[in-house]
């Protein structure tokens, strides 16, 4: 089996990527889809955030992207029946300094999740918060990019960015990326500037805006320092109740392609 690989990336910090590729991962593992997350963030939060300890990552993600360690070698089960990580460390920040000197710097990832017999449907790549070769490897080795947008003044000018990153990549090194579609965080729909980030967005990317948007919660702030998602930390917060709905969504989406396909 084949898994889909998406890259959850926004090269702005704090617009909740990482939250994201925890409970969106956490979300799909309990609806059954076996998940791999990979941390590419030398950061190591989503690894943190899924109760992976620093003294355990004797090999990670600076192993994987140059080539050294198999996924099946380095993925660590979470306590989220159906979700494996490969997790990072601080090694990881040199990497693109390594990598400068590689004729195919950008092949590196995508050679490494090349897997013929996968136990995963889904892989999920949690990007650094830059358009760095990380970031680069990380979207020619996928099959689609998932936006996470927070609901702010300057939202969707950073957007233009990643978007025009997206066409470069899809020109040089993989034609067959996608944008998997943009999902509001960081939502408050008391504040008008969300609503009117959200009508913007809408207006501007169409059907690629999830219907889903994540509310500001507080119970999603907590659950990264008891290092669970917060499906397991709180199933009744609006975080979690906002993250099952997203990776419904997203199922449907997918399947609504596929049978599209046929």
């Amino acid at each position: 089996m084949k898994p889909k690989i998406i890259s959850i990336a926004n090269q702005k910090g704090g617009v909740g990527k990482t939250t994201t590729a925890i409970n969106l991962g956490a979300a799909l593992a309990m609806r059954g889809e076996r998940v791999l997350l990979i941390d590419l963030d030398p950061q190591g939060n989503a690894s943190t955030g899924l109760g992976v300890s620093k003294e355990t990552r004797h090999q990670s993600t600076y192993d994987l992207i140059l080539g050294e360690s198999a996924p099946s070698d380095i993925a660590q089960q979470t306590d989220v029946e159906n979700l494996w990580i490969v997790p990072a460390t601080m090694d990881l920040s040199s990497a693109d300094t390594e990598l400068m000197s590689s004729a195919r710097r950008v092949m590196h990832l995508r050679n490494a999740l090349r897997l013929r017999d996968t136990p995963y449907s889904y892989i999920l790549i949690d990007c650094p918060p830059s358009l760095n070769l990380l970031t680069i490897n990380a979207f020619v080795a996928s099959d689609t990019i998932l936006v996470p947008l927070q609901a702010e003044f300057f939202a969707l000018e950073g957007l233009s960015q990643l978007l025009l990153t997206v066409r470069e990549v899809r020109t040089t090194a993989n034609s067959d990326l996608r944008v998997e579609g943009v999902v509001l965080t960081m939502f408050d729909r008391r504040n008008n500037l969300c609503l009117q980030v959200e009508e913007d967005a809408r207006e501007n990317l169409g059907d690629l805006v999830f219907q889903t948007k994540i509310p500001r919660n507080v119970r999603l702030s907590e659950a990264p320092s008891y290092a669970m998602p917060v499906l397991n930390y709180d199933p009744t917060s609006r975080g979690a109740i906002a993250y099952r709905s997203l990776a419904a969504e997203l199922l449907q989406r997918n399947n609504v392609k596929q049978v599209s396909h046929v």
